[in-house]
């Protein structure tokens, strides 16, 4: 059953600040607040218009860095449903979440619901991997339980159709099923010898699991952006890129790609610097504004940069 606000919470809802909605459509749908922006574009095509969704993490941030305002985090408590990745992704956001669940609100951990890897090499080598959004095969296992979750949490409005949500969710997996189709048959046409990936940090094991890749190495040896590399990590990288003869590096599109361009310099051939959109969607008026359009982007770049 929906919670009560809290007062201040109410009354910044009143005035509309927190939701840029007027405040009766603030009021009259329950609220599902979502931690990522890519996590947050799928609840929103399932839900569509039966809920609020409320996405905490910006267009273009950092999953691993990215914090709230008290104002937002105050948020968290008047939702049915909070979905975060639960596999150590929103550093910044943990506490928040837990806390929230603490006082009652139901948490969905996607991390839950899927074939979890854990890190090979780095700093965070046989710990949980959380990019698993890499593989829509494993997208398609957390949208299936969120199929259950959605109406379950959000049955008890009066203003929900849990039907239309189902509608929705069976919608966005077939549309998975053609993604991952595509993005089989497109992989497939690059030859095996080639199919090796250097990135700015460990972000593709997913990708590399499903689709038979090579994960040669990372600029920076973890699992998170918030580490750095050490001269001795360069060294062995470049040393793996002249071994593997890779033509291309990927930097990712929320961090810097100063790195990856050194890492090129100092491998000592011409290797192409290749932009991807991975842990995070861009802004309005982008390439990757939704998960779909994420993956068809880096599928066709990474497939263009390993080819060539």
């Amino acid at each position: 059953m929906r919670r009560a606000a809290t007062a201040f919470a109410a009354l910044l809802a009143t005035t509309g600040l927190l939701t840029g909605c007027a405040p009766s459509a603030a009021a009259d749908r329950p609220l599902v607040v979502v931690t990522t922006n890519i996590l947050g574009d799928v609840v929103g095509e399932l839900v569509g218009d039966e809920a609020e969704v409320l996405v905490l993490m910006p267009p273009g941030a950092d999953p691993h860095s990215f914090e709230i305002s008290a104002q937002t985090a105050a948020r968290l408590r008047d939702a049915e449903l909070i979905v975060a990745n639960g596999l150590g992704l929103e550093e910044g956001l943990a506490g928040h979440v837990e806390s929230a669940e603490a006082d009652g609100v139901p948490v969905f951990l996607a991390g839950d619901h899927l074939e979890v890897l854990a890190y090979a090499e780095g700093d965070a080598a046989g710990t949980p991997d959380s990019h698993f959004w890499t593989d829509p095969a494993r997208m398609v296992d957390v949208v299936t339980a969120l199929r259950d979750e959605l109406p379950l949490e959000l049955a008890d409005s009066a203003t929900v159709d849990v039907d239309r949500i189902t509608a929705n969710t069976e919608a966005y997996l077939a549309e998975l099923g053609e993604l991952d189709r595509e993005m089989s048959a497109t992989f497939a046409a690059i030859p095996e010898a080639r199919r090796a990936l250097v990135t700015n940090h460990h972000v593709f094991g997913y990708l590399a699991d499903r689709f038979g890749f090579r994960v040669i190495g990372a600029v920076i040896p973890s699992g998170t952006t918030l580490a750095a590399p050490s001269a001795s990590d360069l060294r062995e990288l470049v040393a793996a890129i002249d071994e593997a003869a890779v033509p291309a590096i990927f930097a990712e599109s929320s961090q810097p790609d100063r790195l990856v361009q050194v890492l090129a310099e100092e491998a000592d051939r011409d290797i192409d610097v290749v932009e991807l959109v991975t842990e995070s969607l861009t802004p309005s008026g982008g390439d990757a504004e939704t998960y779909l359009d994420m993956m068809r982007v880096n599928t066709a770049r990474i497939a263009t940069g390993l080819s060539t």
